[in-house]
């Protein structure tokens, strides 16, 4: 059997920064927090999210939390 033990974690912000002239599609852009405390809960990092988002320019899109495994055999 397999064990899997959360090792890192990081918090993206994903802004919609514009708008594409000649397709008209929306233009987005990134910025990750590393180092996120891997026991935090969706409520905290929307916390800080939504401290975070008055400080930007532009709109928020999306946030996404992604995690790293590390995966052993017992």
């Amino acid at each position: 059997m397999a064990n899997a033990e959360r090792v890192d974690s990081r918090l993206q912000l994903t802004f919609e920064t514009g708008v594409d002239p000649v397709s008209g599609e929306p233009i987005y852009q990134s910025k990750s927090f590393n180092n996120v405390n891997v026991d935090a809960t969706a409520e905290q990092l929307l916390a800080v999210t939504n401290a975070l988002v008055p400080l930007q320019q532009h709109s928020l899109y999306t946030v996404k939390r992604n995690d790293t495994e590390l995966i052993t055999a017992e």
